[in-house]
């Protein structure tokens, strides 16, 4: 019985090691042709997408799918984005290791792990209370230590964090929130998809300076709805 016990235990082992290197494989390759391919070339953005593992931000039954440059659902009607949009929203926030990052829309904690890979700390905000807790349990046990996950509505930004040199907003909105611009630091760089309710959307970069705040459109996106408390 211990032999069989043994064996048993081995072929596990390489089973797991087999398939973790096979991830690795997957992941190099979504980075290789999905994400420096298309122009992204920022080497922290570039290290982050490498090393944070996105099988295990997406449902058991699509795993197999997690490094397709596509979104995936992810449950309460909610995706996780396209890694090339992770990417680029990313790049666009030029970060540096000692940033704070507010992020609205934690989904299943992908991008806030991404943000973590990069900046000193990630402060994440989710409306749907079950994706939030499981958010929270699954970086908790990834030991993405550098980010703090909340419950709430993610209009109102977090403001006994703030101000933030960051801010990302993983959901489509149709205005964009004062509240966050105004929890921006000046110099602080925000991205958000701006746009009808239903309707292809912009991906704006806004960056907040003394006197003013400079909004630019980037590109034409497609966003799950920016959800609001009743």
């Amino acid at each position: 019985m211990g032999r069989k016990v043994a064996m048993l235990f081995s072929f596990l082992l390489c089973y797991s090691l087999l398939a973790q290197s096979n991830y690795t494989a997957q992941r190099k390759r979504m980075v290789d042709n999905q994400i420096k391919a298309r122009g992204i070339d920022n080497v922290t953005t570039l290290y982050a997408l490498l090393n944070v593992p996105r099988h295990l931000f997406v449902p058991e039954d699509l795993k197999p799918l997690a490094y397709n440059d596509n979104p995936l659902p992810i449950g309460n009607g909610q995706t996780i984005s396209q890694p090339y949009i992770v990417a680029y929203m990313t790049q666009a926030l030029r970060l540096k290791k000692d940033d704070r990052v507010l992020e609205i829309g934690t989904g299943s904690g992908y991008q806030a792990a991404v943000l973590a890979k990069i900046v000193d700390s990630v402060y994440t905000i989710e409306i749907v209370e079950e994706l939030a807790m499981s958010a929270k349990e699954r970086l908790r046990n990834l030991n993405y230590s550098n980010v703090v996950v909340r419950r709430g509505d993610g209009y109102n930004g977090w403001p006994d964090k703030a101000p933030f040199d960051a801010i990302m907003v993983t959901a489509g909105a149709e205005y964009i929130p004062q509240p966050l611009i105004d929890q921006l630091k000046v110099g602080g760089r925000m991205i958000i998809p701006v746009g009808p309710h239903n309707q292809v959307r912009q991906l704006v970069l806004i960056t907040k300076k003394k006197n003013k705040v400079v909004k630019r459109n980037v590109m034409a996106v497609r966003f799950v709805p920016f959800t609001r408390e009743e």
